[in-house]
């Protein structure tokens, strides 16, 4: 996955793709995962903001897509 070519959502979130394929429509916003293996998930904050740190900030949880 590129940073260059993330489809932002309209109000600014971006949502990224965990499969073994891309799903048609999400290419550009797809990480290919190994069936049958884990995996963690990282965030690396670059100028976290005070929210990060008072906790009144926080990710989205992870959704699975049926």
């Amino acid at each position: 996955m590129s940073n260059d070519k993330l489809a932002v959502d309209k109000d600014g979130s971006v949502d990224v793709w965990f499969s073994p394929s891309a799903p048609k429509g999400h290419e550009s916003n797809s990480v290919q995962a190994v069936p049958g293996k884990g995996w963690k998930m990282v965030i690396r904050l670059y100028g976290p903001e005070e929210a990060w740190f008072d906790k009144t900030w926080r990710p989205g949880e992870i959704v699975p897509v049926q």
